[in-house]
């Protein structure tokens, strides 16, 4: 049990100042201002731990729904060790739960990939909690690919998808795919007939192929802006891309790198100011130079992963063509939000915790401080640095 008091609980509608949170069992069980110590004691919670916050924020832990690595681990390396590094390293940076994400690649190490994340799964007791997969690809649309690799990038073929759902689905949270290719639609169709999250991803459609998309369950732009088109010109005339399609319908929410340099300032508030606070969702899309010093790096596995080079905060192809994932961390994302973003602090916690949670259908688990919730939360100090992080109310980390 914990009593943690003398802490601003951000909570999914304004912050208690001075507030205090009970937890026991992995739950918030009491939410109440001020110090209450004598009521403790009146309850049984005598022997609960107690945590001065000092006047610190307290808010949910922060969701990840879009990582591939970090700490110098890429989830592509297909080692259990990978898996607990990257889950470890984002811990600290205040993400209690995340979706580990694959690149573009062959079946074979896809469905390796799979029973080594069922192992470790099982031993991730430091880190932050896994949630599900993210299987990024490998149906791509070729001219919007961005830093996947080509070779292997194809077409939906339900002999290859069909046995992964029909045998995997339960460790899927998350699939995405460009809608416009020719299967995306039943594919679409057979990854919502499992449950999973839907979403359109490095894309060259137009609004005309968004519709039947959302129509089949497409839900979320992956990565938006990157990896996506916007407004072209066939035949003369204009046809709104993805980035207009998803400004324009509400079905759509949205994720971004709210790095600060995959999407500058002025791109930050225009996305706000569109799509509003509750349709965005804040990802690190990190490659496993999250957490470390910039200079060479590899994006995906260590076996057969893409050369890249970290500078000037974000990852690049080695030719500086293209941005090759960011090395962000999920802190920053909620920092530049509110610096440069325009947005209150709440709302920022909102795109990082309650807002995947909903997209994922676990906004009754977590996500936010309430009653009944489990205890995933984070301390963090004015300029969301982060203290401390619990999982499932066990105190995982503490700067």
């Amino acid at each position: 049990m914990w009593i943690i008091t003398n802490a601003n609980i951000i909570t999914p509608y304004r912050v208690i100042a001075d507030g205090t949170v009970w937890i026991a069992e992995g739950k918030i069980v009491h939410i109440s201002e001020g110090y209450l110590a004598k009521e403790a004691v009146e309850e049984g919670w005598s022997g609960a731990q107690w945590m001065d916050a000092e006047g610190l924020y307290l808010a949910p832990g922060f969701i990840d729904i879009h990582v591939h690595g970090g700490g110098g681990a890429d989830f592509m390396d297909n080692s259990v060790s990978a898996f607990l590094t990257v889950a470890e390293t984002h811990l600290r940076h205040g993400t209690t739960a995340m979706l580990p994400t694959t690149l573009t690649s062959e079946s074979e190490e896809l469905l390796e990939l799979f029973s080594v994340y069922e192992v470790a799964r099982e031993q991730n007791v430091e880190g932050s909690r896994f949630l599900g997969l993210h299987l990024e690809g490998p149906y791509f649309a070729m001219n919007q690919r961005g830093a996947q690799d080509p070779k292997y990038i194809r077409n939906p073929d339900p002999k290859e998808y069909m046995p992964i759902l029909e045998r995997y689905h339960h460790l899927i949270s998350r699939w995405s795919a460009a809608p416009e290719l020719p299967g995306a639609l039943d594919f679409g169709r057979a990854v919502r007939s499992h449950g999973i999250l839907l979403a359109l991803a490095h894309t060259d459609a137009v609004y005309e192929e968004i519709l039947p998309a959302v129509e089949v369950g497409y839900r979320l732009a992956t990565h938006f802006y990157s990896g996506m088109s916007g407004m072209k010109r066939i035949h003369a005339h204009r046809y709104a891309g993805v980035i207009e399609s998803c400004f324009l319908l509400d079905q759509i929410d949205v994720e971004i790198i709210a790095d600060g340099v995959h999407l500058p300032e002025p791109f930050l508030r225009l996305i706000h100011k569109v799509k509003g606070a509750d349709k965005m969702i804040l990802i690190t899309d990190a490659m496993r130079a999250a957490g470390m010093p910039e200079g060479k790096s590899v994006l995906g596995s260590l076996r057969n992963g893409t050369e890249v080079i970290v500078e000037e905060g974000v990852a690049k192809l080695t030719d500086r063509s293209s941005f090759a994932g960011s090395v962000a961390t999920a802190d920053c994302l909620v920092r530049t939000m509110v610096n440069k973003g325009g947005v209150s602090l709440v709302e920022a916690v909102q795109m990082m915790t309650i807002n995947p949670a909903r997209l994922l259908g676990l906004d009754h688990k977590i996500g936010a401080i309430a009653t009944g919730m489990e205890a995933d939360i984070v301390l963090f100090d004015d300029d969301v640095v982060i203290h401390h992080s619990f999982v499932a109310g066990e105190l995982r980390y503490s700067k």
